[in-house]
């Protein structure tokens, strides 16, 4: 009788469920019998599962020290060049999931500024003056985005990625909906705040689902990149929407068009996206197996199914609470997400900070004031050939002698990115406020965006593959923690930034917001610099190598029994025909 995998129940909380495949033996026969096909050498690799352990309180343990106690049973896993394990998927369907995805993600961040420039004429319908509850439209969508990922990024790692992604966008889709139709201002904020909470899935799931399709760290890298190049340029089609459409057809028509595209997302997202998550794709087959024979395949099981129950207590306190306990447990993920908040809140800040300068200054209309962002997505742009022109220079540089040593450490794979990204990012605010001058074309200060965007997407390529990289199969609770901590300092930021401006004016706020950025851009230098330490030092990173030693350990006395016994086989059939010609 299978029990829990786990030595103590301090660690029997969601774990990384590892592909296991076994050699041949009689219980894996059965499982031939039903279908699975021949098994291969053993060999297991691990991926995102029901991950993490509540870590804090017996160091050193690992799931599977007690492995021994499942022997009779048959793990169902992926053979070799499985077509339903997602590694294993073509190309064209990979990419044609990415696209999708980016798709769900061009959603999720446009919705987030959606009313920035219609927020003058929302207020005039509904007689707002207070500059503090004119923001709320954008601030209380990101509060949304702050509590958002403390559920989706650990549900997607316990139910799956299919059924948290549709559930959420089906929900995301009506609220846009009901936006449109606010009969009044607290309506109108209410139904932001929902519209944020289930916007803000895809940015803690889709890191998931490429981690769940790509298993290589350079095509992982590259569709991070692309993650990463639609979350800039979602927030910076907004403006434009809503700058075009209040001043001509009207403000509510800016969530009529995002309901529009919202819809035409939804229809590939029910008919074509099938589930990612190795875990659960691995269950069903097992259960498919035990359905079609019972009989043959009763000892057929899951890794999941080697887990204990999930009740609502442990789902609450050690599931959901994943996120919280890394980002105050793990150096890595507080500071990630101490140096992630600060940019992205100046990214928000800007909704606010250019109609100050372009318009007020400027006179520019909305729509235009709007266009003003577009070099901001032409820098992220400019980044990508820097991004996929550093894998093959880290690659040559893993073959030279020189510095093959130092490209091997894990904290060379991106974090270089991060230090091209940081002072790019802080000189892009100098020059917007030392140029923003009324002496000075407007065009001058415009281009600041082209720095502003390719430090943004530098960084944030660079320190979330980072996470992705360091944690594994907790990787989408580390990318849950990093968006809620960047999502709540957008909401307190943003809040802040007329009352800034007016006070310290455009050079002095904008300089203001560059020291802050010149002391965080340190931190990616420190992570080259001690980063293996801290790993080293990191209870979830430690687990993760604890769990791959002692899952070898298994399965190398696994491989050396099945060995002896067909060893033992051979030598009686052997014996048998030596007798035979003796009768």
């Amino acid at each position: 009788m299978a029990r829990s995998i786990g030595p103590s129940d301090d660690l029997e909380a969601s774990r990384p469920s590892l592909q296991l495949r076994v050699q041949r033996s009689s219980a894996q026969q059965s499982a031939r019998r039903a279908g699975q096909g021949d098994g291969g050498q053993i060999e297991y690799t691990a991926q995102d599962g029901r991950a993490g352990d509540d870590l804090d309180e017996k160091p050193g343990s690992t799931p599977f020290n007690n492995l021994s106690d499942y022997d009779d049973k048959t793990i169902v896993s992926w053979e070799d060049g499985d077509p339903q394990n997602p590694y294993n998927w073509s190309s064209t369907k990979k990419m044609a999931l990415l696209t999708m995805n980016m798709m769900l993600i061009i959603n999720s961040t446009m919705s987030s500024s959606l009313p920035s420039n219609a927020i003058p004429y929302i207020s005039e319908q509904y007689g707002i003056t207070s500059p503090q509850q004119q923001i709320l439209p954008i601030s209380i969508f990101m509060i949304g985005y702050v509590f958002g990922p403390m559920f989706w990024g650990p549900l997607s790692e316990h139910f799956g990625r299919r059924i948290i992604t549709v559930g959420t966008f089906i929900i995301f889709t009506l609220w846009t909906m009901a936006c449109a139709l606010a009969p009044n201002y607290a309506a109108f904020v209410v139904f932001r705040l929902f519209v944020g909470v289930f916007a803000s899935a895809p940015n803690a799931v889709v890191p998931g689902v490429l981690a769940d399709m790509y298993g290589d760290h350079n095509t992982r890298g590259r569709a991070m990149a692309f993650f990463m190049a639609t979350t800039v340029f979602g927030p910076l089609f907004a403006p434009i929407v809503s700058g075009y459409c209040s001043t001509t057809i009207g403000w509510r028509w800016t969530f009529w068009i995002a309901l529009i595209y919202a819809g035409a997302t939804l229809v590939p997202l029910l008919l074509l996206v099938p589930e990612t998550f190795g875990p659960v794709l691995l269950a069903r087959r097992a259960k498919a197996l035990r359905e079609a024979d019972p009989d043959r395949n009763r000892d057929l099981v899951a890794p999941r199914d080697l887990e204990p129950p999930v009740d609502f207590h442990r789902l609450a306190t050690v599931v959901l609470a994943r996120p919280l306990r890394m980002m105050t447990s793990e150096l890595i993920v507080a500071s990630v997400c101490a140096y992630l908040a600060l940019v992205y809140a100046i990214f928000y800040m800007s909704f606010q900070a250019f109609p100050i300068i372009f318009q007020s200054l400027y006179g520019l209309s909305p729509g235009e004031t709007g266009l003003a962002f577009l070099p901001i997505g032409g820098g992220s742009l400019l980044t990508l050939p820097i991004f996929f022109a550093w894998d093959p220079l880290l690659h040559r540089a893993k073959t030279h002698p020189r510095f093959a040593a130092l490209a091997r450490q894990e904290e060379f794979r991106r974090l270089p990115l991060a230090c091209l990204g940081g002072p790019l990012f802080v000189v892009s605010l100098f020059w917007l406020g030392f140029s923003a001058r009324a002496d000075v074309h407007f065009v001058v200060p415009m281009l600041a965006g082209l720095p502003f965007g390719a430090g943004f997407m530098l960084i944030f390529m660079a320190l979330l593959n980072y996470l992705t990289d360091a944690y594994e199969v907790f990787a989408a609770s580390a990318n849950a923690a990093a968006s809620m901590a960047r999502s709540l300092l957008a909401v307190v930021l943003p809040l802040a930034t007329v009352p800034m401006f007016e006070r310290l004016g455009i050079a002095g706020a904008c300089s203001l917001l560059g020291g802050l950025s010149a002391l965080m851009c340190v931190i990616p230098f420190l992570f080259i610099w001690k980063g293996d330490t801290i790993r080293a030092n990191s209870r979830f990173c430690t687990a993760l190598r604890e769990q791959k030693e002692a899952m070898d350990r298994r399965v190398e006395g696994q491989r050396r029994r099945e060995e002896a016994a067909a060893s033992a086989a051979m030598a009686a059939t052997d014996e048998s025909g030596a007798r035979e010609p003796e009768k």
